[in-house]
């Protein structure tokens, strides 16, 4: 039963359901309490231990059902009407080249029971649990099917048919072949539904990882849709491991002076521990964003992630312009992330881009959201239609912040050419990178993140 429940908990996984090792542990522990004969009893003890939110309930009842379920096999014995054309044949005979094969005695006697044993003892020795894509499904049928031992019943019938005594035996026998090649069907569907659907979209969701934010004929709605809860789901994954950082900070080390200190009012006893403290100071960004038209996505997607990351973020102020500039915090608070793209270009969208412009409204109105524990991030690919780009001003803004951070859309080999001013503000940034994907910006956030160590 061990082994059945690993299998169980991988299943869990794969469908987003997050169980550590402890509570695996747990749950062990409690099957062995409530043992397995009660099935309500056992899958509560399961979904207590390992099920911790609503969302993970659902998808907990849903992996169970489909787990620990079993049809019956439709290999019901055979019937007087299947007999006819062998009534001058002596049944005992006609079954004799069956005897030698176990699974062949199982199919004529409609052993229901032990066909199920067999074909989940098969399954494992075939690996079908290991399926990873519906591709895969066909292969792992045959697999499961040659486990079992179906060549050796095709063989059989084949014999049989070549025998006129033995032509009764061949039919009942191919019957029961055929819903047998149906219930493996069934079955390695089910080890797919089970298995292969977390890996199946994880595999999506890397594929969209690594899609151009700025490609050719836009992004597919349906994709646009995915890379959103994609980009929010990468948020969480920050936002967590920096948490779980900073609660092991916040926890320290044993003051020993202190406690020693305090012991001394309890005649040495130490009633009262002091912990050494480490400060985390927490991000504080300030993202200015490109929203013309060939940056318009990734901005949105920029915005997505830093505001997806408040719980682990001190402060985060957003700018977006095409002519002008604009704060957009409240446009995000009251049309949310997915929509205010849409509001920003109404207000200031169509305008030619001009970054000096950007940079003098920030500059007169705005300067005083810097000081030495804001990173800027601008977004933009640098191009201002041969505008003066205002370099002292840029200037200005590296002095007053503890880093500047560029994410350009466009390859470096693009940053001098045309009326690209990229390299002329690189020299004004900390980073200065290509960011065309998700995983890019991943990684830099998680690089802006890293920087605000304890201390």
């Amino acid at each position: 039963m061990q082994h059945t429940l690993e299998e169980f908990i991988r299943a869990l996984r794969a469908v987003d359901v997050r169980v550590s090792p402890a509570e695996a542990i747990d749950a062990a522990r409690a099957c062995a309490v409530v043992g397995y004969a009660d099935r309500t009893l056992f899958k509560d003890a399961l979904c207590v231990s390992l099920a911790k939110s609503p969302d993970e309930v659902v998808r907990f009842d849903a992996t169970f059902e489909t787990f620990f379920t079993r049809e019956r096999l439709s290999t019901a014995p055979p019937e007087a009407g299947e007999r006819q054309g062998e009534d001058d044949s002596d049944p005992s005979q006609s079954d004799a080249g069956a005897e030698a094969s176990p699974l062949a005695q199982m199919l004529l006697k409609g052993d229901a029971a032990g066909l199920a044993q067999a074909m989940e003892e098969a399954a494992q020795r075939a690996g079908v649990a290991e399926i990873r894509l519906s591709t895969q499904r066909s292969r792992m049928t045959r697999r499961l099917l040659d486990e079992m031992g179906l060549a050796e019943i095709e063989q059989i019938i084949a014999a049989a048919r070549r025998q006129v005594e033995g032509r009764g035996l061949a039919e009942r026998l191919d019957a029961r072949r055929k819903a047998l090649v149906a219930e493996a069907q069934a079955f390695v569907d089910r080890q797919h539904s089970l298995y292969a659907a977390g890996s199946a979209k994880a595999l999506r969701e890397e594929m969209l990882a690594k899609k151009a934010l700025n490609a050719d004929g836009g992004i597919d709605p349906v994709d646009l849709a995915m890379m959103q809860a994609l980009v929010r789901k990468m948020a969480k994954r920050l936002a967590d491991r920096y948490s779980r950082r900073r609660r092991v900070a916040n926890r320290g080390h044993l003051d020993v002076r202190k406690t020693l200190r305090k012991s001394m009012a309890h005649g040495g006893v130490p009633f009262e521990i002091e912990w050494k403290r480490k400060k985390i100071d927490k991000p504080s960004i300030v993202a200015i964003c490109d929203v013309s038209k060939s940056v318009a996505a990734a901005a949105q997607f920029l915005l997505t992630f830093l505001y997806s990351l408040n719980e682990v973020v001190d402060r985060m102020d957003a700018f977006a312009f095409s002519g002008r500039l604009i704060p957009v915090n409240d446009i995000l608070d009251d049309y949310g992330v997915e929509n205010a793209i849409l509001k920003v270009l109404q207000t200031i969208g169509f305008q030619q881009t001009d970054y000096g412009r950007a940079l003098e409204d920030f500059c007169e109105q705005h300067l005083d959201r810097l000081d030495r524990h804001t990173t800027v991030i601008f977004l933009g690919d640098g191009r201002s239609n041969f505008a003066e780009p205002r370099l002292d001003l840029m200037h200005q803004i590296q002095q007053r912040s503890r880093a500047v951070i560029w994410l350009n859309p466009e390859p470096e080999s693009y940053w001098a050419q045309g009326d690209s001013v990229m390299h002329r503000y690189e020299r004004f940034c900390h980073v200065a990178k290509h960011c065309n994907t998700l995983g890019q910006l991943e990684r830099i956030v998680e690089d802006v993140l890293r920087t605000y160590v304890p201390h």
